[in-house]
């Protein structure tokens, strides 16, 4: 029998077959592209994300006056102080890049650095024999020199590249004189609180603030205005919590809840996530007075995402 229009009844059943075989497809391509779609968006949001990492380390790492970790590798121990590798899981002592703050940053809009503690118009001029003023030895919760511990206990002098326990002579044995004093591959990395360690305030001979007097107050004064270790050294932090980047930035405020501004007051804020690998390594330079520094992450790979590796090298106080 045909139907008014002409067809028959099969010929109906057919083309409604043809039709919801043609849907199915479209259907399929339709789902594939929008796939497609959010794994091309989710990669380009990973690559995003590690660029800007990349970009805050580095550009920050250009305006410091001075890189703190990693160490340079230290011939008489058994591990290796630089370069500082972690891969997530694998228990390895932990990666750090840590280096003075950025002398033009003002969080707190006061209208002085925040890196300069006594606002006196100079930065990191007056540091204590903790050089970060954060109440343990190196910097706060962090493994400095690389050998799988982490503050020590604190002795009477403090020991900032964590190189020696109570009662070792490693402690404040590196003043600050361009010279690798104690041997291990760093330089003027572990100060006292007479930081040049000449055992006068300032430097020895000289007036250090133009007031017309030499040497004048305690041996720690090393600024000669009457302070003493006033002045620490603000450190920025980049470590790995889990699979997670943590950026760590001293601030003009309490955030410890002690009452009093140190080095122990500081803001922490993630700047990216799902890393899986982290890698920092000094760079010295064969003849140059400065080091580079070679960052590197790689992100985890999933079912739709291939694993992602970005790295990039800057040059230390090389400004923008």
């Amino acid at each position: 029998m045909r139907c008014q229009a002409g067809y028959s009844f099969v010929e109906i059943l057919v083309t409604a077959a043809l039709a919801a075989i043609v849907l199915a497809g479209l259907s399929g391509v339709s789902t594939t592209l929008a796939r497609s779609r959010t794994v091309h968006q989710a990669t380009a949001e990973r690559l995003e994300q590690a660029q800007f990492a990349l970009a805050d380390m580095t550009g920050a790492l250009r305006r410091s006056s001075r890189l703190v970790l990693p160490l340079a590798d230290d011939p008489a121990t058994a591990w290796a102080e630089n370069p500082r590798q972690e891969t997530v899981g694998a228990g390895d002592p932990g990666a750090v890049l840590a280096f003075a703050l950025d002398a033009s940053v003002d969080r707190n809009g006061d209208g002085y650095a925040d890196a300069d503690n006594d606002h006196d118009g100079r930065v990191d001029e007056d540091w204590p024999a903790d050089m970060n003023d954060d109440g343990v030895n190196g910097i706060g919760g962090i493994d400095d020199n690389g050998n799988g511990s982490a503050d020590l206990p604190k002795p009477a002098v403090p020991d900032d590249d964590e190189s020696g326990g109570n009662g070792s002579p490693h402690q404040d044995e590196d003043p600050l004189d361009g010279l690798d004093n104690d041997g291990d591959g760093s330089i003027d990395e572990d100060p006292g609180a007479d930081m040049n360690g000449d055992g006068a305030p300032g430097i020895a001979g000289i007036d250090d603030d133009g007031d017309g007097a030499t040497d004048e107050g305690s041996v720690d004064d090393d600024d000669e205005d009457g302070l003493v270790d006033e002045d620490w050294l603000d450190t920025v932090v980049y470590f790995l919590a889990g699979s997670t980047l943590m950026k760590r930035v001293p601030v003009p405020w309490d955030t410890d809840g002690d009452s009093s501004v140190t080095g122990a007051d500081y803001v922490e804020t993630a700047i990216a996530e799902d890393v899986e690998y982290f890698a920092v390594e000094r760079r010295v330079v064969p003849g140059a007075r400065y080091d580079s520094v070679t960052v590197t992450l790689r992100y985890v790979a999933s079912a739709e995402l291939d694993a992602l590796e970005v790295s990039a090298t800057a040059r230390v106080g090389a400004g923008q």
